[in-house]
This record gives structure tokens, C-alpha cells and sequence, in this order.
């Protein structure tokens, strides 16, 4: 398995090992003791399954007062996930970063609490697995515009489908302290 650092501190891509051959392939996608000699010792305690149709835009989801970490992975189609830093005293505060995730190159993204969180699907068809260390609490979820020009995101769509709940977030800027992660930039 590749750990890579990205340019948001904390944000991390993973490449795990895949055996291919004629049958098909082979890849373990977690386990906790290589993972925590990677640096990333989190208890994740719930599996998630999204399965989104092609142009769906699906964010940008935060928690608020407990720090969700996320381990996000595809086993079919492709998405454009964007990862946005709020950590209210993080030097890259506001700046996000795209990937393009796929099973022809698997890869996973670990994102740590803090961060801003969303995605949109690129393929026919996609299915996102995401490993959490907390469990949904719907009074405990901001959200982040996702056309807030300030970040000026660069999606690879251009309509969107969308819920109604996601287009209505606020810009960063409208986002009082208050409604920010409380979760604070450890270097």
C-alpha cells in the first residue's frame, strides 16, 4: 500500500496493492494495523454504500461538533470527489482539492474531521464505500455551496443533479464560526 500526502495537511491518497491476472484481480481495501502503521489510527465503526447515477452531486457535508474521518472508495463507475479544508486555524483554511477516484485505478481518499466532503459522478453509474468513525447525525451536518465562487471549484459537469437541500447550502464566507468544524489544524 502508497500513502501520498496532499496538499490539505491531514488529507491523504492511497494506493493499495492489487493483484491482477487473467481471472480478475485481488485487493484488500483494509486493514486496521497497516493503516495505523500509515498514521492513520482512527476507529472506524460503520460502513457505508452510496450508489449514484451519472451527473449526481452529492455535498459538500460536514460535521460540525464531532469530527466524522471518512476512508472513501469506489468499486464501480467513477467521481470527481472534492475535499475542502474548514479547519478554522488550518494554513490551507478554504482551499480545496479534486481526484478523480475509479476502480481502474484504485485508490482511496482519507479524509480526516474537519473537512468538507462531496462528490459527482462521472460514469453511468458509481458505487462509493465509505468506512466512518461516527455515525450520521443529521442535527450535527453543515454543508458548503457547492458553487461558492471564492473556491471557485472546477466540477467536470455542468448540470448537475442534485437535492434541493444541497443547492441551498451557504458560501464559506456566509459561514459563521459557529457552524465550522470545531476541529483544529494539528501540524
Amino acid at each position: 500500500m502508497i500513502v501520498k500526502e496532499t496538499k490539505l495537511p491531514g488529507l491523504l491518497l492511497i494506493e493499495p496493492e492489487k493483484f491482477q491476472d487473467n481471472r480478475g484481480f485481488f485487493m484488500e481495501t483494509y486493514q486496521h494495523s497497516r493503516y495505523v502503521e500509515a498514521g492513520i489510527d482512527v476507529n472506524f465503526i460503520q460502513d457505508d454504500h452510496s450508489h449514484s447515477l451519472k451527473d449526481v452531486l452529492k455535498g459538500i457535508h460536514f460535521t460540525i461538533t464531532i469530527p466524522q474521518a471518512k476512508l472513501v472508495s469506489i468499486s464501480s463507475g467513477s467521481i470527481f470527489d472534492v475535499v475542502v479544508d474548514l479547519r478554522k486555524d488550518s494554513p490551507t483554511f478554504g482551499e480545496w482539492l479534486g481526484i478523480n477516484l475509479n476502480m481502474d485505478t484504485p485508490r482511496q481518499l482519507f479524509i480526516p474531521g474537519g473537512f468538507g466532503h462531496g462528490y459527482c459522478v462521472t460514469s453511468e453509474y458509481a458505487d462509493i464505500h465509505y468506512k466512518v468513525s461516527q455515525t450520521y447525525n443529521p442535527s450535527d451536518e453543515g454543508g458548503l455551496n457547492w458553487q461558492d465562487p471564492d473556491m471557485a471549484i472546477k466540477w467536470p459537469i455542468k448540470n448537475p443533479v442534485m437535492k434541493e437541500r444541497d443547492t441551498a447550502f451557504p458560501f464559506l464566507s456566509e459561514l459563521p464560526n459557529e457552524k465550522l468544524p470545531s476541529v483544529y489544524f494539528k501540524a
